[in-house]
């Protein structure tokens, strides 16, 4: 789940990591009279979960509360990468000295926590490791030992930060870890942290995405952080039916029961010339309810035209799988052609129940999506 600049901001200044003062306006009047009371320069920044929102004419410097004013008129309602700007945080403005980078991430290769720095602040991290890889430096927090000093000091050395800076560096980065921690974050990133031109560190810009696991039990609360309007209306569906969705670019849905095997029928769908329209786990078996909820969110997506069943069957029996299908298909009224591969215990009576009801079966990950594709691609070509 990601929040906004504004929200990660908050959950800064629980650590004591220094932010900007800011408040949230969702009108041009709101972002004036709040530019009146800091009685200085602000800046004017669209809260979208988008990056490059600086490149985009997101973020506006304003050197007076008509400035603020006019300058959140502009920005209100932008698109920008496909989210539409329906708040603004105006901060006060900082004098900059020197900007850098900081960010926690979760290694998965290395099963380690990798805490992440950079000379390079202010710049998309993704392009300072495409350009300039040597400018960011890591190291590995152990998940039990946690981030010791001796680490933090050695990133803020590679950064080239000032030894007098180090302290302060230091403070900032074992805090950071905390909040990210503490918090079950998947990325946690500061960019930039600036150094002012009073020698003071300050965090100008916050990103935060919690990982969705954790929330249910550990960190309900965190719910309500969540901007419906920025996340797409299926996933949010799927995530009330317990199914996990990712919208995808393509035009043949998927409908699986495991991640990686997920992955697996994605990879097989692209091998065959074929582009899947999403990611979707509907767990263990195939149960009717589910397997109903998952076809109604793949038909939210006009792009589909024809949808892929990879159904394994270990403790649940096949024939059971292909009877929760048809009873999923059941409740939903589409021409959309379904190709169904079921293998596993009951296999064989499962293809041979499907069958009867003249749906389309395969025995092999290959015969369904080569069968798959040939499908969605005549169905792309009736619709030109």
């Amino acid at each position: 789940m990601k929040i906004h600049e504004y929200q990660a901001k908050d959950i800064l200044r629980r650590y004591n990591i220094p932010v900007q003062a800011g408040l949230v306006a969702t009108t041009p009047a709101e972002a004036r009279t709040i530019a009146e009371n800091f009685g200085k320069s602000v800046v004017v920044k669209a809260q979208v979960h988008a990056g490059g929102r600086g490149k985009a004419g997101g973020v506006k410097f304003s050197k007076t509360p008509e400035v603020a004013e006019q300058n959140a008129q502009n920005i209100l309602g932008m698109n920008i990468k496909g989210s539409t700007v329906h708040k603004v945080l105006v901060t006060d403005a900082a004098d900059i000295q020197k900007e850098f980078y900081l960010g926690i991430i979760l290694d998965r290769a290395s099963k380690t926590i990798t805490v992440m720095g950079s000379s390079e602040g202010g710049v998309e991290i993704e392009e300072v490791a495409k350009v300039t890889p040597e400018k960011i430096i890591k190291v590995q927090a152990d998940p039990f030992l946690g981030l010791s000093d001796y680490q933090a000091r050695e990133l803020a050395f590679g950064m080239g930060i000032d030894s007098a800076k180090v302290n302060g560096f230091v403070t900032i980065t074992k805090e950071l870890y905390r909040a990210y921690t503490e918090n079950d974050a998947e990325i946690l990133e500061i960019n930039p942290l600036i150094l002012t031109e009073q020698g003071a560190w300050l965090a100008l810009d916050a990103k935060m995405v919690f990982e969705d696991n954790g929330m249910h039990v550990r960190h309900k609360a965190s719910e309500n952080l969540r901007d419906l309007g920025e996340e797409e209306p299926a996933e949010g569906e799927a995530r009330k039916a317990g199914l996990s969705y990712v919208k995808l670019d393509g035009n043949i849905g998927c409908v699986v029961n495991g991640a990686g095997l997920a992955m697996a029928t994605m990879d097989s769908l692209k091998l065959y010339g074929g582009e899947p329209a999403n990611f979707l786990d509907i767990g263990g078996g195939a149960k009717s309810d589910k397997v109903a909820a998952a076809i109604r969110i793949i038909l939210t997506d006009p792009n589909v035209k024809a949808i892929l069943f990879n159904i394994f069957g270990g403790i649940t029996r096949g024939d059971d799988v292909a009877r929760g299908i048809l009873a999923g298909l059941s409740e939903i009224n589409t021409d959309v052609p379904i190709v169904i591969r079921l293998v596993g215990t009951n296999s064989e009576a499962g293809r041979k129940i499907l069958e009867e009801a003249n749906l389309k079966s395969a025995e092999t990950l290959m015969e369904a999506a080569q069968e798959v594709v040939a499908v969605a691609n005549e169905r792309a070509k009736e619709s030109k």
